[in-house]
């Protein structure tokens, strides 16, 4: 090989090697989003069942001012 080849080939290889350190802080990124969505929606969850189920009759007293 000349000189020129190995010049490229070694820019080839360190470009190699940052897009394998992206993909993988990626990687990172990514699960650490899906746990946080998945914390999410459970707490999304715990929310609705805190709810009351909806079209229950509700009192107008419960609708009333705490003075009155």
């Amino acid at each position: 090989m000349d000189a020129e080849t190995d010049r490229r080939l070694e820019a080839l290889e360190i470009k190699a090697s940052f897009a394998d350190d992206l993909l993988e802080e990626l990687n990172r990124t990514v699960a650490r989003q899906q746990m946080q969505i998945q914390h999410l929606m459970q707490q999304l969850r715990a929310l609705q069942e805190q709810l009351p189920a909806a079209g229950t009759p509700r009192s107008l007293r419960d609708e009333l001012p705490p003075h009155y």
